[in-house]
């Protein structure tokens, strides 16, 4: 998720990025309530740059009934999945594994105690095939990054599979939209959904791709959503990371449910990003704070005509319930969590 947006400045364009419609692309509202609530979150166990600053050595230290508070937390919100966002980073793994050295933790097995919970309380795991290795150019089309990539999911079929929660596999070496999809990311995306069906045949498949300001709806990207062999893709609103204000989101995602519409196999999710920088925005050394609830309101209202379900970019670290054993994160993130409640339970 946060290796892709690391380049956002680098990308062409401040706004959203319109362009003339197919007539086969008419889109019709879908029935249903005016805002959808949150149905999910992806969830770190550690990063390696300062983004997560606010929660990482906290994760660190977490105890496995903290892994377990943290997965209640966001079960008694009514989410029904979570992503993880990573099974290794900066050369070191969260599991047992030949391929890497373990990360230290006082947990000795995060991933175990994540999907323990989750079976307990009905929350539907998305697990990532990555990172062997860093997010560069290399990671989509090197034969040896791939041999290991797919290394690292048979080992974490074979460890983690017997979970019922484990629902299915994450993508995370995410593509930008510019409009269109790289080859080598289709590529990248087919041959992983391949290798998941091989370990796991019922296993859904998730990827999150950025670039959103510059959604097209022509013949040219509905032809390669056909091609994308993946179940579902929840496209970055970029309202965090400020490409895009909620306004530009509801038409960047009008314009892609018009294109999902031609291609119905494939679901149409928005990852809406729930946070600020208490920095500069878009930098690696800048940690990450809870946006305010008004914005974020705005932002789930902007996408909720036009997708079918509601992920976050996070619960962790930006939303807190008061009091929790899980609580970790920017103090503010509880103004964010009891934002959100109170509007839950005003619905």
């Amino acid at each position: 998720m946060l290796a892709p947006r690391r380049d956002f400045l680098k990308m062409i364009g401040t706004g959203f990025v319109s362009a003339p419609f197919a007539t086969s692309c008419v889109w019709r509202p879908p029935p249903g309530e005016a805002i959808k609530p949150i149905r999910g979150s992806w969830i770190s166990i550690w990063w390696d740059d300062r983004r997560h600053f606010y929660w990482n050595d906290a994760c660190l230290r977490f105890t496995a009934e903290q892994w377990h508070a943290a997965v209640k937390d966001v079960a008694d919100l009514g989410m029904e999945y979570l992503v993880l966002l990573a099974i290794a980073k900066g050369g070191k793994a969260f599991y047992d594994t030949p391929l890497l050295p373990k990360l230290e933790m006082a947990c000795p097995d995060p991933i175990e105690a994540l999907l323990a919970a989750a079976d307990r309380h009905r929350v539907k795991f998305f697990i990532s095939s990555d990172w062997y290795g860093e997010w560069d150019a290399r990671a989509l089309s090197d034969p040896d990054r791939a041999r290991k990539r797919f290394k690292m999911m048979e080992e974490i079929a074979r460890r983690y599979s017997h979970h019922r929660s484990f629902h299915g596999w994450y993508w995370p070496n995410e593509a930008c939209l510019s409009p269109y999809f790289a080859d080598a990311f289709i590529a990248y995306v087919n041959d992983s959904s391949r290798e998941a069906r091989r370990l796991m045949p019922k296993a859904k498949t998730l990827t999150a791709p950025y670039g959103t300001h510059q959604a097209v709806c022509d013949d040219t990207f509905v032809r390669q959503l056909e091609l994308l062999d993946v179940d579902i893709i929840a496209y970055q609103d970029e309202v965090g990371c400020l490409r895009m204000g909620p306004a530009e989101s509801a038409r960047a995602f009008a314009t892609l449910r018009r294109a999902h519409d031609r291609v119905p196999q494939r679901a149409l999710w928005a990852d809406v990003e729930t946070f600020a920088w208490e920095g500069p925005p878009n930098q690696q050394t800048s940690p990450l704070i809870p946006a305010p609830w008004e914005r974020v309101r705005a932002q789930l209202e902007a996408v909720s005509p036009h997708v079918d379900t509601i992920l976050i970019y996070q619960y962790q670290g930006l939303m807190n319930r008061p009091g929790s054993r899980a609580f970790t994160g920017h103090p503010d993130s509880t103004r964010l969590y009891t934002g959100y409640v109170r509007w839950l339970r005003s619905r």
